[in-house]
């Protein structure tokens, strides 16, 4: 877990005054074209570059360029303490120590107090040598999990470094050239998954015209010629032979060479070793391999990427001492990997103060972590994973049965039709049970099976490959593939791109090896269209269902359940910032209407007795007419209908009610002191059914008969209306209330996105800051002569100006969204900074309110607050406010609701307020969706020139 201590020493380098890719990280986050796993990776490859010199893992750590810790506030021994204060590498270790897993536990307690306890007996530089294993270049792992795009990153980081190397040509940190490894024995799957780097689009992080020069200046070359010159007695190695072919070496760049590790890794056959203990096809074959290592540690600022890099840590593949001679004879820039799942079959311990022993099973040297979890739902596909306890055949029929139901005629967006592999552990299984299983499942589906299924292996003595299988596998992810199922013996475990893969079927125990069912399982989750809403299914035997929990656990930290339910769990991390001081937006004055009653008593007494004896209180109920028609609507007549007895109701009952009706103004006291006459009154509004119970009579209005009691016992009042114009102030930002950051389950409501937001903050504070030192200037002089151009920044966000006063916006409806981003915002660029527009519509953040009121005759009645959605306004040139156009968007279904404030706005708070400059500075411009985006842009358009004079 050291890329956390990573991780948080960059974020604060992205947020300091040392940050020099700012603006670079912005352009990536403005082009949307990375996913946000990359982009982290990204900000941690060049933090590691640029702040950290690009040195190895062991000497930052021992040097403390990761160290936070404050160790005033803890409990130290005195020799502890002098040694943490003074040793970084102590500090370092004690700091990787106190870190906590997801669950907030500590990650190392027992190391902690060995650190403490023994910190005088600890060789903190050896150990940090060790824990990194002990190489002297530079060695980061980016581990993110499959389909979150590494082979783009590694492309990105081509480019990047070149990028970089043409402004610094003699800074060590930046490789010129590049060597892509695939580990041995998967050359078949992943050599030609990496050649995807050439179809890498550089504009996607480095702006024009630089990325077009820069993708002129590559050149690839796959190492994949598997023989030398025939009958030859010189050693022709064809791959060192293309690298030769760039003859002088010392000055070549751009070179992306892309080979298979066990190329370059095999033992070396001296010109003093004893040749005859190998075959002569051996020691050709050695001596090819030895010439293409040699050619290679030759090529000058080379950086070497190794994919899959779990596989190169084994014990069998000597890689690390092959690229330490490269290191021993040429500039080497260093090594990168990328690995899924960067995980030791076994953990490796590291001895401390002779007796503490670190166990690790993770890949010590990963700098940055995305993990599986987090890609669900976002690049990657949602599964759905299932498992029985049944027979091989059982769980095939299952999952057949069940893919061919929910995908049988889904068609992604690129056309390619849905996909299930069905792993095989034999080809035997495969050809005599599977094949013939599925074979009948197809035709009872209605495929033909000659089209639908693919069997791919690589064929033995009874059963050859079949013809024209490596092509069809080749080809699925195309729209003129048929192929539905897919039967596979020892192929596609990983490195298989197909992202209309959309489920896996793994019947049973050694289908595919057991540390490789995660990976295995996985393979149908890689999203076809990004951010699209698609779904996989898993099918597993027991046993590989434990397993893929266990390797869950272990490599990510989640349970199988936590896997299945990833989307359903996913939180969206939303930041959102103040903008107000920037814009300096002044509080909204204006003057609201507000509506005071004086209650006027009119008499001295009630008079209670007079009144509940006065016949009026007995008052009738509505009569209900029934009309009575035939069939064809004739009307045959019409009759009152008859009254029947209401609920059941006692007399105690009915005082109780009286009561809880009045809201505290009368208590059962008031009640008891003339509870005779109430009594005769009860008994004349209810009647006894046969059984001598009391029910309501139907034939009363008993609510205003309850009303008219109540009334009673008050003396009679009258009121008098005031009407007041109040002057009032509001903010449009109530600081204190905007909460960052806030976790969602959906961010669309969000706008601008979280990378846009990203962007115009960092332009706010940098805007202003892109003054070029002498030196610089001279470079972009120097690389102009060169022919490379070098545009201005742009701001891509013009319209910060003019709007945001807080980042971001949270739309409740999608009206107020298209709005203001179709409508709006490019009316905005038409009236340059003449104009502002500020959301106003999230009452929970706003101070400017308005009360509405109805009124009815001369009465007024108070029917709630309205919170303008948008505030359009032209400023005066001391930047106080000229006018304001309050701007209401209403779809159809609420407008009913708004009928009345709508009213009010329009008649009472605008017109009201003439004499108080209200009709002079606003105006009210209500947008129903009933009218199309023209016709509101066009409403908008009119009311600004009106209004505004412009």
């Amino acid at each position: 877990m050291f890329y956390k201590l990573i991780k948080k020493k960059c974020d604060e380098w992205m947020t300091s005054s040392d940050c020099t890719i700012r603006e670079l990280i912005q352009y990536i986050y403005a082009q949307n074209k990375m996913r946000d796993a990359q982009i982290e990776a990204i900000k941690i490859y060049l933090f590691l570059k640029i702040a950290c010199g690009n040195r190895p893992l062991w000497k930052l750590f021992s040097e403390g360029c990761f160290n936070s810790l404050d160790f005033n506030t803890m409990e130290l021994t005195v020799e502890a303490r002098s040694i943490l204060t003074t040793n970084k590498a102590a500090a370092a270790l004690l700091e990787y120590a106190l870190l906590k897993d997801k669950n907030g536990n500590q990650l190392a307690p027992e190391l902690e107090k060995v650190i403490k306890s023994q910190s005088g007996r600890i060789n903190y530089e050896d150990t940090f040598k060790k824990i990194f294993y002990g190489v002297n270049y530079t060695d980061y792992l980016f581990s993110l999990p499959m389909g979150a795009g590494k082979t783009y990153l590694m492309a990105a980081f081509i480019y990047l470094d070149l990028y970089f190397a043409l402004n610094e040509p003699d800074n060590p940190a930046f490789a010129h050239n590049f060597m892509v490894l695939a580990p041995s024995g998967l050359k078949s799957s992943i050599i030609p998954s990496l050649r995807n780097i050439q179809e890498f689009d550089p504009t996607w992080i480095i702006p024009e015209p630089t990325a077009s020069n820069l993708k002129r200046m590559i050149k690839f070359e796959v190492l994949d010629e598997q023989k030398s010159a025939q009958k030859s007695n010189l050693v022709r190695n064809p791959n060192a032979q293309k690298i030769n072919n760039y003859q002088p070496l010392e000055d070549l760049m751009g070179l992306v060479a892309i080979t298979n590790a066990e190329k370059v890794i095999l033992d070396r056959v001296g010109e003093n070793e004893n040749e005859t203990l190998f075959s002569q096809e051996e020691t050709v074959r050695i001596r090819i391999a030895n010439e293409l290592r040699d050619i290679i540690g030759c090529i000058p600022h080379l950086a070497v990427f190794i994919d899959e890099v779990h596989h190169a840590a084994d014990g069998e593949i000597k890689l690390r001492q092959v690229v330490e001679e490269w290191t021993e004879k040429h500039s080497f820039c260093g090594v990168l990997g990328f690995s899924g799942t960067p995980y030791l079959e076994k953990a490796e311990s590291v001895t401390l103060a002779d007796s503490f022993v670190i166990k690790n099973t993770d890949l010590s040297n990963v700098v940055y972590y995305y993990p599986l979890i987090k890609g669900v739902g976002n690049f990657l596909k949602v599964p759905e994973v299932k498992y029985a306890d049944n027979d091989m055949e059982t769980i095939v029929k299952n999952g057949v049965k069940e893919f061919l139901d929910n995908y049988l005629h889904t068609v992604y967006a690129n056309d390619a039709c849905a996909k299930l592999a069905i792993y095989c552990g034999k080809i035997e299984t495969l050809e005599e049970l599977i094949y013939p299983l599925v074979t009948r499942m197809a035709s009872d589906y209605g495929l033909n099976p000659t089209e639908a299924i693919l069997k791919y292996h690589g064929g033995n003595k009874v059963y050859p490959q079949p013809e024209g299988a490596e092509t069809e596998f080749a080809s699925l992810d195309t729209d003129f593939s048929k192929i539905r199922i897919v039967l596979l013996v020892q192929i596609g475990k990983e490195g298989w791109d197909c992202k209309s893969l959309t489920g896996v079927i793994l019947p049973q125990k050694g289908v595919c090896p057991t540390n490789m069912v995660l990976q295995t399982s996985c393979r149908c989750l890689r999203q076809v269209i990004k951010n699209a809403d698609e779904t996989a299914l898993i099918w597993l035997n027991k046993f590989n269902a434990d397993t893929l929990n266990k390797q869950l656990k272990q490599q990510q930290n989640i349970s199988l359940q936590e896997f299945n339910k990833g989307k359903h769990q996913k939180t969206i991390q939303i930041e959102r910032f103040s903008r107000m001081d920037r814009l300096k937006v002044p509080p909204i004055d204006f003057y609201q209407l507000k509506v005071s009653y004086q209650t006027l008593i009119t008499e001295e007494h009630p008079n209670t007795s007079q009144k509940l004896a006065d016949e009026s209180i007995f008052t009738g109920a509505d009569v209900t007419l029934i009309h009575k028609q035939d069939l064809a609507g004739k009307n045959l007549g019409h009759y009152l209908a008859e009254t029947e007895m209401g609920e059941y109701i006692s007399f105690r009952q009915w005082l109780y009610q009286i009561v809880k009706e009045s809201f505290r103004t009368l208590v059962l006291e008031n009640l008891k002191e003339h509870e005779v006459i109430l009594k005769k009154i009860f008994e004349r509004i209810t009647l006894k059914d046969e059984m001598g119970n009391t029910r309501y009579d139907n034939r009363y209005d008993h609510d205003s008969i309850r009303s008219l009691i109540r009334r009673a016992f008050v003396p009679k009042r009258d009121f008098s209306v005031k009407e007041e114009i109040v002057p009032c102030e509001a903010s449009l930002l109530q600081i204190e209330r905007l909460v960052s950051p806030v976790f969602v389950q959906d961010d669309k409501p969000f706008f601008p996105s979280q990378e846009d937001v990203k962007t115009i903050v960092d332009w706010d504070a940098n805007a202003q800051n892109k003054v070029l030192s002498p030196e610089e200037l001279a470079l972009i002089e120097k690389m102009k002569k060169m022919g490379y151009p070098m545009p201005e920044p742009t701001d891509p966000y013009p319209e910060r100006g003019q709007t945001y006063h807080y980042l971001p916006y949270r739309f409740d409806s999608g009206l107020e969204r298209e709005f203001f981003k179709d409508s709006v915002l490019p009316i905005l660029k038409s009236y340059q900074s003449q104009l502002e527009i500020y959301f106003n519509g999230d009452d929970t953040l706003t101070d400017f309110k308005i009360d509405c009121y109805k009124q009815t005759g001369r009465e007024w009645r108070y029917i709630g607050k309205y919170v303008p959605d948008f505030l359009l306004l032209k400023r005066n040139e001391d930047g106080s406010i000229h006018r304001i156009i309050i701007i209401e968007t209403k779809g159809e279904g609420f407008a009913a609701k708004f009928a009345d404030r709508r009213q009010f706005m329009e008649t009472e708070f605008i017109h009201k307020n003439n004499d108080c400059f209200g009709y002079e500075r606003f105006r009210f411009l209500y947008l129903e969706d009933t009218l199309t985006k023209e016709e509101r842009e066009k409403k908008t358009i009119k009311a600004i020139k009106d209004f505004f004079n412009i």
